[in-house]
């Protein structure tokens, strides 16, 4: 029998992403970027794919940081998304990879979280969308086929 004592422990896995755009937050971040679309590059031409969204992980203080860091890589705007050039590195935690039929790259990730930022990273460094296909087939391989 379930109870109070119970609590369920998920794996939380990491990848090293790419910052490419960034939506106008609201209500307590109003003013500042603060929903992060995350991007893993393509190892077979080098270009950035999205694989999420985010608006978890940073304090206030480093939303205002990072508001203004991505305000001077902004290359255009569309409504309340500022597009970035993909300078910016960071550390991403989350529980898995599922398939989307949302984003191009066709993968996207559960629970994602800002765990932090990677300034000793260029984006050349950042994890590949090859890296996380090979991630969704790993987790049918124990939980079964999607």
């Amino acid at each position: 029998m379930r109870g109070k004592p119970w609590f369920k422990v998920k794996r939380t896995l990491s990848l090293e992403l790419v910052i490419v755009a960034a939506d106008w937050g609201y209500g307590r971040r109003h003013g500042w970027l603060s929903n992060y679309h995350l991007a893993a590059r393509n190892e077979e031409d080098g270009t950035f794919v999205e694989v999420g969204k985010t608006f978890k992980g940073l304090t206030d203080k480093e939303f205002k940081e990072m508001t203004q860091r991505l305000l001077a890589l902004e290359t255009r705007r569309h409504g309340g998304t500022v597009f970035v050039e993909p300078k910016v590195v960071v550390e991403v935690l989350f529980n898995e990879v599922q398939a989307s039929s949302q984003y191009e790259s066709g993968l996207a990730l559960r629970f994602a979280r800002v765990a932090r930022l990677r300034n000793d990273k260029e984006p050349r460094d950042a994890d590949t969308i090859q890296t996380m296909r090979q991630l969704f087939r790993q987790q049918y391989d124990q939980k079964g086929q999607p």
